[in-house]
């Protein structure tokens, strides 16, 4: 155990700097760390813990709602930033770190009273993630999964935070990527990868080894969100018949041709983003979709009235929902805008009252950011292309330099909202182009399946027809374009000054994917597993 001293609490004020533009602001001030970030509230509902910087590194902090200026300070850690942080009970939380940079995630459990902090994983070279904080059914245990005996899949462990004791509970002997655990703690479900083929396994008899139920290709999504109440039916995001993705209930008893028996909740547009379990109901409360900006509804009308009351109160343009207490009277939440980066409250379902847990970035001035729009263009197919546009404040849209900036993944996406990168580059006069090109998730299968070995062929395309939008509606002097992105963002870029060197002015590759064959063969081997799937999606190196 490795036992820090305590700071007795304090109470956070800072100075606020004043500019009268938006080019005055440093550009440090733009990237710092923010004054809190994954904010959660206590099972109790008396207290938040909170990623806040020390030493410009996250650490874990705590709050008590009543005395929302005084913060204790849990973790002292100087290396690397804190990556997310749990409650386990009232007293104990749970947090990851890597070492070094490795993503060799580690889960460490700390004492709120003691200080005293322990690693739940002291196992190098290996990676943990946490499972199932086993909420409804254990006061000490959780459950984690960690890919020390077999670097290429991850075995379900049940540990005991107090004790540190680990017992391995599944031997992971079919590749399972996602696990499912039931109200009791017990995994039951879980979703393989075999090549090209996705099974679905699950716990027919108790104490039985899951057995496969169904199989079907990648392309077919069927994940376990959660069990229903009575543990015998599943609650899952599939696509199976369906272009778009959606929460549906699955009766593992069934014939797989039948066992969607209900739909509970799909949009007429977007992809299911999400869907969140109400400990205290014992259902599915609500689900998240990303439209052109991401949204939380409720599936019962009274909560998402209530909802949109706290959003009219805030006058915000959106808002998320952090989580809840054990009792679901209390939740945290968070507003979201383009302008900045947010502020994290504590409502009161009862009370109906706000407080105010803290802004995440407030020496950046709200009124000298920049606007996001979001914009549409068609692709040289057809095919329809979602974007944001962030327009330098009190300039016009036209002949502007401008930053084409796709995104890495490529199967993630850009969203609505407030980006450091934008909102620097639009302080120096820059428009900032994101582009969902196709590939990019949440709009549909066929969108997505659109991409498949269209690295440098289509995909491109559709960031080139972008820049040629920009020129086309001379918003961009085109001859003052510059492309800029990370990871496959940054294949894009290379891609793009290869292919299409008479688009842009200057580019800027940011750790980008720079050989094909170089990538495949250094992936890690927890990614092994979904190789045959790279090779539909991206390419076989050898055919």
């Amino acid at each position: 155990a490795l036992v820090h001293c305590q700071t007795p609490p304090t109470k956070i004020v800072e100075a606020m700097p004043t500019y009268k533009t938006a080019a005055e602001i440093p550009v440090e001030q733009f990237f710092r760390n923010p004054t809190l970030v994954a904010v959660r509230i206590s099972p109790d509902g008396k207290n938040v813990l909170s990623l806040k910087s020390w030493k410009n590194r996250l650490n874990v902090f705590i709050t008590p709602i009543a005395e929302p200026s005084t913060s204790k300070q849990i973790t002292f850690v100087e290396d690397r930033d804190i990556g997310a942080a749990h409650w386990k009970n009232a007293g104990t939380v749970l947090f990851s770190k890597d070492l070094g940079g490795d993503e060799n995630y580690h889960v460490f459990t700390a004492s709120i009273k003691t200080g005293v902090v322990k690693d739940l994983t002291p196992f190098p070279g290996s990676r943990s993630e946490i499972l199932d904080l086993l909420e409804d059914s254990s006061p000490t245990d959780i459950l984690l999964t960690n890919n020390r005996r077999d670097k290429e899949v991850f075995d379900v462990y049940r540990i005991n935070t107090e004790t540190g004791v680990s017992k391995m509970v599944v031997e992971n002997k079919n590749k399972i990527g996602e696990w499912l655990a039931d109200h009791d703690g017990n995994v039951r479900a879980g979703v393989a990868l075999d090549g090209v083929n996705s099974v679905l396994y699950f716990e027919k008899y108790p104490g039985k080894p899951m057995v496969p139920i169904f199989t079907t290709d990648f392309r077919n999504q069927v994940s376990p969100v959660a069990f229903t109440a009575d543990n015998k039916r599943l609650l899952v995001a599939t696509n199976l018949g369906r272009d778009l993705t959606a929460l549906a209930e699955l009766d593992p008893t069934l014939p797989s041709n039948k066992f969607i028996t209900k739909i509970i909740y799909t949009h007429p547009k977007y992809d299911l983003g999400g869907a969140d379990y109400d400990k205290a109901r014992k259902e599915i409360n609500r689900v998240t979709v990303v439209t052109d900006r991401r949204e939380v509804i409720f599936l019962n009308p009274e909560e998402q009235a209530e909802w949109d009351g706290i959003k009219a109160q805030l006058g915000t343009q959106g808002l998320l929902l952090g989580n809840d207490s054990q009792d679901g009277r209390k939740w945290v939440v968070k507003t979201l805008s383009d302008r900045s980066r947010g502020n994290y409250y504590v409502y009161d379902r009862d009370s109906k009252k706000l407080t105010d847990m803290g802004a995440l970035a407030p020496w950046l001035p709200t009124e000298l950011m920049s606007e996001v729009k979001t914009i549409h263009y068609k692709t040289r197919d057809g095919l329809n292309i979602e974007g944001y546009l962030t327009l330098p404040r009190g300039m016009a849209a036209k002949n502007l330099p401008v930053i084409v900036n796709p995104h890495g993944g490529p199967w993630a996406r850009d969203e609505w909202g407030f980006s450091p990168e934008s909102q620097f580059l639009a302080s120096r006069g820059y428009a900032v182009l994101k582009i969902n090109f196709r590939g990019s998730t949440g709009y549909c299968r066929k969108f997505w399946e659109a991409s498949f070995k269209q690295w440098g062929k289509k995909m491109q395309n559709d960031v080139s027809d972008g820049t040629l939008w920009l020129a086309k509606e001379k918003i961009a002097d085109a001859k003052r374009v510059c492309i800029y992105g990370g990871s496959y963002g940054g294949y894009t870029t290379l891609a793009g000054i290869a292919f299409t060197p008479e688009l842009y002015a200057c580019a800027v590759d940011y750790v980008g994917v720079a050989n094909l064959f170089t990538f495949m063969k250094t992936i890690p081997p927890y990614w092994k597993p979904f190789l045959d799937m790279m090779h539909v999606m991206v390419g076989d190196p050898v055919k």
